[in-house]
Parts: C-alpha cells; sequence; structure tokens
C-alpha cells in the first residue's frame, strides 16, 4: 500500500519531474562542495557518511535525483553535481595527507570529533519525520536501521578474515571488485552504512589504502584493473540504487525516513566500534593515554555543538 505524504513540501522541493538542481547562489555551491568534502573522508574515516551530510543540507534527494537522472539529463545533473565531485576529490586528498596522519596519531580524539559532528546534526535527519505518527512498524524500522550498521561492524570485527590481496588476480576476483563497487556505491547512497566498515570486513581496505603510491603502480600496474572494475561496479551503483531511494522516499517518505534515522544514529556508534578503532584500543593497553580520552571528550562535545548550531542556522535560513 501505497503512504500517503501528508508533509507539506519544503522550498525548492518540486515533484520528481521538476526537480530543480540549479544552486541558488555561490553559498549553496559552497554546500556542495563541503558535501562532497565529507563523501571523500567517509572513505577514510570509519562511519562517516556522506549521505547523512547530504540530509543536513537538505541536499539528499537532489543528490539521488542527480544520479538516478545522469544519462536522461545529463547537463543539468552535472552542473549539480561538479562541486560535489571536486569536494569529493580534495576529501579524498587532505584524507590521505592530513586526516590519516592525524588518525596514526590520535585516533581516538579525530574519530571523537567527526562523531560529535555526525550526533550533533542528527536533529537535521529527525527534522524529515517531524510530526509524523510514531507506529509500531515505524518504530521497528527505525531499530532495524540502527541495528544494520552495528551489524555491519560487529561482523568486520568478528570475523578475521585477514587483508586480501590484490596482485596476481584471476578473472572471478575483477567480477568480485565490480560487486564490491556497486556495494560502496550503496554505503555512499544509503546513511549510516560505511564504506570502511565494508571493507575492512572483506578485507580490502588497507591493501587499497596502500596501494595509493607510485612505487606501488610502477611494480603492479595490474592494480589500475582492480580500480576500473571498482569504479565501473561504483557508478553502475550510483545509477541504480539512487533511482531506488528515490522511489522509497516518493513512496514512503516518512517511513524511509524513520530507517534512515536509525541508521544515521547507528553509524555514530560504529565510529567507536570497527576493527580499526579496537585495534587502536588493544595499543593502548597499560599505557592508556588519559590526555588523549580528555581531548577525545572535548572534541566530541565540541563537534555536537558546532553541528547542532549548524542545523538550527540551517532551520532559521530554509524558511
Amino acid at each position: 500500500m501505497e503512504e500517503t505524504n501528508t508533509r507539506p513540501k519544503q522550498s525548492g522541493q518540486e515533484d520528481k519531474e521538476e526537480l530543480s538542481l540549479a544552486y541558488a547562489d555561490k553559498k549553496e555551491v559552497a554546500k556542495g562542495g563541503v558535501l562532497g568534502l565529507f563523501i571523500g573522508l567517509a572513505i577514510i574515516v570509519p562511519g562517516v557518511s556522506g549521505s547523512a551530510v547530504a540530509i543536513i543540507f537538505r541536499l539528499y534527494e537532489k543528490l539521488l535525483y542527480a544520479f538516478g537522472n545522469l544519462l536522461k539529463s545529463f547537463k543539468k545533473c552535472v552542473r549539480f553535481l561538479l562541486p560535489i565531485a571536486i569536494g569529493a576529490v580534495i576529501g579524498l586528498v587532505v584524507g590521505f595527507i592530513a586526516v590519516e596522519q592525524l588518525i596514526n596519531l590520535v585516533m581516538f580524539a579525530v574519530v571523537a570529533l567527526f562523531a560529535g559532528l555526525m550526533l550533533g546534526a542528527f536533529p537535521a535527519v529527525t527534522d524529515q519525520i517531524k510530526g509524523e505518527k510514531i507506529t509500531a512498524p515505524r518504530a521497528a524500522l527505525f531499530l532495524i536501521g540502527l541495528a544494520v550498521p552495528i551489524a555491519f561492524s560487529a561482523i568486520s570485527c568478528n570475523i578475521a578474515t585477514g587483508n586480501a590481496v590484490l596482485e596476481n588476480a584471476q578473472w572471478y576476483h575483477y567480477i568480485l571488485f565490480l560487486v564490491l563497487g556497486y556495494v560502496i556505491a550503496i554505503t555512499q547512497l544509503v546513511p549510516g552504512l560505511s564504506a570502511t566498515a565494508i571493507l575492512m570486513m572483506l578485507g580490502y581496505f588497507t591493501p587499497l589504502i596502500n596501494s595509493i603510491s607510485i612505487t606501488y603502480w610502477g611494480e603492479n600496474p595490474a592494480v589500475f584493473i582492480v580500480y576500473a572494475c571498482l569504479i565501473v561496479g561504483f557508478v553502475a551503483g550510483l545509477l541504480t540504487v539512487s533511482k531506488g531511494m528515490s522511489k522509497l522516499i516518493e513512496k514512503w517518505r516518512a517511513t524511509t525516513f524513520f530507517t534512515v534515522a536509525g541508521m544515521s544514529l547507528g553509524s555514530v556508534i560504529t565510529m567507536f566500534y570497527n576493527t580499526d578503532m579496537l585495534d587502536y584500543y588493544a595499543k593502548w593497553g597499560g599505557a592508556f593515554q588519559l590526555w588523549e580520552l580528555i581531548l577525545g571528550i572535548v572534541l566530541f562535545v565540541g563537534g555536537i555543538a558546532a553541528a547542532y548550531f549548524f542545523v538550527r542556522y540551517e532551520r532559521k535560513h530554509s524558511k
């Protein structure tokens, strides 16, 4: 049965066929760039969800529309996606050069900051279901959504697959990389799912990160076939999954966002519970770093405050 959507349309939210992707001003373009930045960082920082940030910026449905209609309305969609793509590249570079180095030094504190930002912005997600009736099925979907990212992290932490290898891949490995690229696309479109957690669970996170070097490329040029398969699978996932998510929101908006809200909250928990973090906790051992714990708490609270302030600002200026 199709859900009746009683929520009034927000400003700028036209029917799907008439959805405008044009940025209103430079500020909106900057938002797109920042969204891309978080999408890029999501590859490095476990638990960070680019799609959750898209909801905060009120760009989520436009993002889904742009990916789902890229072939149909190419120029229109590319203009919208270009700032996001540029931001994503910057996010990847910053992630590899700066954030990754900070994570190696004070991983708990860095993760705490990002977790605080995600938690402080959570009201932006619940705004999507404000005033909706909480029924038993919707509550159940919220709890299921909450459990999904935690379950993925639990599996990645408890299944010791070891690191996979990218060298000497057989033909069936390339099919696996196509599927893996598709799955990574799903994690970028469904709030709460972490590409990092999936890659860790399958043992490909560290090998892929370590493969990004000129030396490695010179010794293993076949890795570019791996990259190509991942990219093809990723693009296919973006084009198809985005349409599916758009349909869900169109027909069952409130129910879908109850699930999304649960997944967004669950992703915050997984930032402190994943393979990398458990390894980091183990390194603390007898040499417990009290100063880093205090720093992490301060950054966590500061992140919550900063993100919530931004959400309130967005609420005020989106009316």
